[in-house]
C-alpha cells in the first residue's frame, strides 16, 4: 500500500507519478490547442516533438533516480498527450483527490489506475460533478492550502479557467481545519503572456519560507498582498511577464533545499543559489511550449 503523505510544496520527496511524453500524438490542430501558448507555437510551426520532450522527462526522471525516489509513470495511451500529471489528480495530506477534468482527459487518470489501487480506497476521493478543480490550481502550504480559481462572469466561455467557485468550497468543506484562500487568476485564450493557466503560472513556495511570484498573475492586488505578508517580500522572487511566459514559477522541489528547474532560467537560478538552495538544472523548454512546465509533469504521491 502506498501511505500517502503531502504537506507542502518542498518536503523531501519519495514518492511521484511522473507524465510520458511518448506515442505524445501528432500536433494539434489549431482548434484542438487548450491554451494559447500551445496555439502560438502550433501556428509558428515550432510545436515541440515527441523526441525532444522525452528526452527532456528523461532527464527529470534521472534527477529523482539520483535522489531516491520512486517513480510511477502512466500506462501508456497510443497517440496520446500523458504529460501533465499534474493536472488529473492531486494529494493534501493522506488524499487522492481527482480532479474532474476536461471530459475528453479521462483515459489519464485510467492510465494510472494501478498506483490509485495501492491506494486504500477511503482515501480515494472523486469530487461532485459540478465542481471543477485541477491540481495545477492546488498547493498545500502546511496548514494554508492555496486554490488558483477565476471569478469572471464568463468562467465557462474559457477553455483555461480550470477550477472553479465549486472547486474552492469542496476543498474548504474537505479540510475545515486548514485556511484555505482562493487567489482570482488573470486569464487570457489569446496571449499566453496575460495568461495564468494555472496558480503554479504565477506563484510557488520554495525552501521554508520563500515563494517564487508574479504580480500580475492575480485579478485582485489583494491576493498578492495576502502572499506578501505571508511570505515577506524579502523572501520573495518577482518574475517578470516574459520569464512567467516561460514558466518561471513551475519549478519543482524535492527537498527544502532541492529545486529542479529549467537550465535557461539564469536569473532565478542565481537567486536560488544565493539562498542556498542547490539547483538540478534540466532542459525543459520544449515540454513549456504546451503552458506547463516542471510541477505540471508531476504528481505528488509521499513527501517527508
Amino acid at each position: 500500500m502506498l501511505n500517502l503523505n503531502v504537506k507542502n510544496e518542498t518536503g523531501r520527496l519519495k514518492a511521484v507519478v511522473l507524465g510520458t511524453a511518448e506515442s505524445n500524438g501528432p500536433t494539434p490542430s489549431l482548434e484542438e490547442a487548450y491554451d494559447p501558448k500551445s496555439l502560438e507555437h502550433i501556428k509558428a510551426g515550432t510545436y515541440p516533438v515527441e523526441a525532444d520532450m522525452m528526452k527532456e522527462m528523461n532527464a527529470l526522471s534521472n534527477v529523482f533516480k539520483k535522489y531516491d525516489v520512486e517513480v510511477f509513470r502512466p500506462k501508456l495511451i497510443e497517440n496520446y498527450n500523458q504529460i501533465f500529471a499534474r493536472d488529473i489528480a492531486f494529494v493534501i495530506d493522506d488524499l487522492f483527490i481527482k480532479a474532474n477534468i476536461l471530459p475528453d482527459r479521462e483515459q489519464e487518470l485510467e492510465a494510472i489506475q494501478y498506483v490509485i489501487d495501492q491506494i486504500e480506497a477511503s482515501k480515494v476521493i472523486t469530487p461532485p460533478e459540478e465542481v471543477h478543480i485541477e491540481g495545477g490550481d492546488v498547493m498545500v502550504h502546511n496548514d494554508h492550502i492555496f486554490v488558483g480559481t477565476y471569478k469572471g462572469s464568463d468562467y465557462k466561455n474559457y477553455i483555461t479557467a480550470r477550477t472553479n467557485t465549486h472547486g474552492v468550497n469542496f476543498i474548504k468543506e474537505l479540510f475545515p481545519n486548514k485556511t484555505v484562500k482562493e487567489f482570482d487568476l488573470v486569464k487570457s485564450k489569446i496571449e499566453p503572456r496575460d495568461n495564468a493557466l494555472h496558480l503554479d503560472c504565477c506563484f510557488q513556495p520554495v525552501g521554508n519560507n520563500k515563494g517564487i511570484i508574479y504580480k500580475s498573475g492575480f485579478r485582485e492586488e489583494a491576493d498578492y498582498m495576502y502572499l506578501v505578508d505571508l511570505f515577506g517580500k524579502e523572501n520573495l522572487f518577482h518574475i517578470q511577464r516574459e520569464e512567467m511566459y516561460h514558466m518561471y514559477s513551475n519549478v519543482f522541489s524535492i527537498a527544502p533545499d532541492v529545486v529542479v528547474s529549467e537550465r535557461n532560467f539564469t536569473r532565478l537560478n542565481n537567486w536560488l543559489r544565493d539562498n542556498e538552495f542547490t539547483v538540478e538544472e534540466i532542459p525543459y523548454a520544449e515540454i513549456s511550449k504546451q503552458e506547463g512546465l516542471l510541477r505540471c509533469s508531476t504528481m505528488p504521491l509521499i513527501r517527508e
